[in-house]
């Protein structure tokens, strides 16, 4: 059948259509860059990664534009109580966020656009609504948006307009609004954001871009007029995704996006994060306590992106199970024996493969369920071990089509690769623990049961695994090292 999305603006799962399969165009809400991301923001990151991958997995070429908001009311506040320019306080957040998604093994988007090199085309698109009629000054030379002038609003949302816009970043009473719901394009500067370099000139008069101005601008100027997919977290639907529908479409005449993805919220140990309970996490924090980036992102995906995830300490130890049993199957299929031409006795690993790539497609294609194709995944992983445990050997290209579905399944999970990563290990340390693995196997030889565990548990404090089988002893670091055989 497909891929099918929920679109948000029709709130219905409808077919992917995109308007040319060899661009598919897509902007994504990216991180407010004044502090490090928590891994609600990396739920919603690692997400925008699943569907690139996905995406071209399926065959479509991707064009995927992410923006980091460089200016707002919270850089500007946090620039000046740290007394730099906004540009100096929010670059190191910026490098961090990509070296954290670099971690959780996520692929680099085509573009990182930054709001403050955009401030150019901000002011031709508040110009271009002055113009239409969708628009209006006031005395302090701040701009805002009639939304009474533009009849869609309200279509993505379906938020009863008479209660006002709870969740605006611009009080009611401030800049001399007409009307509490309009929302402001152009804020007139004000002395604090001169001090910190957040001020520019514009034809009705020196000021700084609103929140949600800024998103069109850089989705208009860098995806195009409509776009294939516009994804962002559900706390943006409304104001920021209904505003940027206003002013795009206001703009141009044209459907901003054809389809709205997007995620639901986080919870941490069945709590909603904040400060004020001590559950606030960072990637950054997580990784420093040295918790497995595989681990991170593998549960950062064990949820469908419309269901609530639960973000557990539990949750990331059966997430290092999962991935350490995922590297332990590929390695057990590369170093399994091969002898003979046809299946294995029991089942066949291939006819498992194709059918595991079917329900991983299906799951994957049925509004991105990563749950359902992770679910695909292991079964096909509980099936080969037990066709392994039955056959001493298998036919050669048994083996590959198992090996062949593991690498393509993992161009979209990204989670074997990621692994591999932490458990490569440098010559040093693999020579020294091959003289260890035989120096055990020496003691074993000579039956000095003493010698041998004392020199497993050694092993162990490195975080080495030894597995002795009937080819012989081989071993792995677990969480950050790479099997190599002893």
């Amino acid at each position: 059948m497909g891929l099918r999305l929920f679109n948000t603006l029709n709130r219905a799962v409808e077919p992917f259509q995109p308007q040319d399969p060899e661009r598919v165009g897509i902007y994504g809400c990216g991180p407010t860059i004044y502090g490090h991301a928590h891994i609600g923001n990396f739920r919603t990151f690692v997400f925008y990664d699943l569907v690139h991958r996905y995406l071209e997995w399926k065959g479509y070429g991707v064009h995927f534009v992410v923006n980091f908001t460089d200016v707002d009311d919270k850089t500007i506040r946090a620039a000046r109580e740290a007394g730099v320019t906004i540009q100096e306080f929010t670059r190191p957040f910026g490098e961090a966020i990509l070296e954290e998604s670099d971690a959780l093994g996520m692929q680099r988007f085509d573009l990182y656009p930054r709001a403050t090199a955009y401030v150019d085309r901000m002011i031709e698109l508040v110009q271009a609504l002055l113009d239409r009629g969708l628009a209006y000054t006031t005395e302090d030379g701040s701009v805002f948006y009639d939304i009474s002038a533009f009849k869609g609003y309200g279509k993505l949302s379906r938020k009863d307009l008479e209660k006002g816009r709870t969740g605006e970043r611009v009080a009611a009473d401030e800049y001399g609004k007409d009307d509490a719901r309009d929302f402001a394009l152009w804020k007139a500067v004000k002395e604090e954001d001169e001090a910190v370099g957040a001020a520019w000139d514009a034809p009705w008069g020196r000021g700084r871009p609103g929140w949600h101005l800024e998103c069109s601008a850089m989705g208009l100027a860098e995806v195009g007029e409509t776009l294939d997919l516009h994804l962002g977290g559900e706390d943006l639907i409304f104001p920021h995704h209904e505003d940027e529908i206003a002013q795009s479409e206001g703009a141009t005449g044209k459907p901003f996006a054809r389809t709205w993805l997007h995620v639901k919220h986080l919870k941490v140990e069945g709590q909603k994060m904040s400060k004020s309970l001590g559950n606030f996490i960072t990637v950054r924090q997580l990784l420093d306590e040295g918790i497995s980036p595989a681990a991170i992102r593998h549960q950062l995906l064990s949820a469908q992106y419309r269901r609530e995830l639960n973000f557990t300490r539990a949750g990331l130890e059966a997430s290092e199970r999962a991935v350490e049993r995922l590297l332990d199957f590929q390695d057990r299929l590369m170093r399994h024996p091969v002898g003979g031409k046809g299946g294995p006795e029991g089942g066949s690993l291939a006819e498992a493969a194709r059918q595991a790539r079917d329900a991983f497609e299906a799951a994957m294609d049925d509004d991105l369920n990563v749950a359902g194709a992770l679910g695909a995944l292991f079964t096909f992983l509980n099936e080969g071990n037990a066709i392994l445990d039955r056959n001493p050997s298998i036919a050669g290209s048994q083996r590959e089509a198992a090996l062949e579905l593991l690498e393509s399944l993992d161009q979209v999970l990204g989670l074997l690769e990621l692994g591999r990563r932490e458990r490569e290990v440098d010559d040093e340390l693999a020579e020294w623990v091959a003289d260890r693995v035989q120096a055990r196997n020496e003691a074993r030889t000579r039956q000095d049961w003493h010698e041998a565990d004392a020199i497993r548990d050694e092993l162990a404090e490195k975080g080495i695994v030894l597995e002795d089988g009937p080819d012989g002893t081989h071993w792995k670091r677990v969480g950050v090292g790479s099997e190599t055989h002893g």
